[in-house]
């Protein structure tokens, strides 16, 4: 059967329907009949009721001109460059090939200022993801800040470390890092010393902790039980507790307990506050 004996619905075997070559190319119906207007892309015919039918040379036709156009080159240059034999059209790639690859250079360096500027107008800490590995150690986990964030973003406290934090510069986080450091090795010398919980050394070691918490947010008697109860229940900070010295996170938990005591505070009852 001929084109020209087929129904006006019937597509035709030798050739793709407008919609359904725009579907093949990615582009509207409304575009094909632009360019066909214009003598960019002819179809190779037409159906007996006189709608376009596209074949393979035509498609292939309209995937060249949609790379030139999505490189930024006019219409008009695009008709020439596929029609003037004297165009060397692989030169012509060549260059507009170096033109995209500074271009993506200029869209790469906008993204990373992009990104700085997020990073900059966040709350908390105001670090690269690299940057928080380099500073708080291999163990890091930069989705951490975030999980803390979703968990406790609605708290006053989260508030305070935020405000607190993003004044903070990367030489202040290394000095955190630092302290938080020296307080978990002597907290594990001292576990492992056989220091009770309730003396006076271990005391000034759990009033250091509340220091250390104190930096993010004010922490009270009250809030440092709340926190040292995480250190038993929580598997994570078990293992991380576990990993300096076995029963560690049971010991600190003893000591923070007790100092709170000290303190007028119950820890069998002390809540968030």
């Amino acid at each position: 059967m001929r084109i020209e004996d087929r129904r006006p619905d019937e597509p035709p075997a030798d050739g793709l329907t407008v919609g359904r070559t725009a579907a093949l190319v990615g582009v509207s119906a409304k575009t094909l009949h632009h360019w066909d207007t214009i003598g960019l892309v002819r179809p190779v015919g037409r159906t007996r009721a006189g709608y376009r039918v596209y074949g393979d040379d035509d498609v292939a036709r309209l995937h060249r001109v949609l790379v030139y156009r999505e490189i930024g080159v006019p219409l008009a240059a695009i008709g020439r460059l596929l029609d003037d034999p004297a165009v060397d059209a692989r030169e012509h790639l060549h260059r507009q090939r170096g033109r995209l690859v500074d271009r993506i250079s200029r869209l790469e360096r906008m993204v990373g200022a992009v990104d700085r500027m997020l990073l900059e107008s966040k709350p908390g800490i105001r670090l690269t993801p690299g940057e928080q590995v380099e500073i708080f150690g291999a163990d890091w986990q930069p989705g951490w800040a975030e999980e803390a964030e979703e968990r406790w973003g609605g708290t006053d406290q989260w508030a305070q470390y935020a405000e607190r934090a993003a004044g903070m510069s990367a030489e202040d986080w290394k000095d955190v890092a630092a302290a938080t450091e020296a307080l978990t090795a002597d907290l594990g010398g001292a576990y492992r010393s056989g220091v009770a919980p309730g003396s006076d050394v271990a005391d000034a070691l759990a009033e250091r902790h509340r220091a250390q918490i104190s930096t993010y947010f004010d922490c009270t008697y009250a809030m440092q039980v709340c926190i040292g109860r995480t250190y038993v229940a929580d598997p994570g900070y078990a293992a991380h507790y576990d990993a300096i010295a076995p029963g560690l996170n049971s010991w600190l938990f003893a000591v923070i307990a007790a100092n709170a005591r000290a303190h007028g505070v119950d820890p069998e009852s002390a809540a968030w506050e």
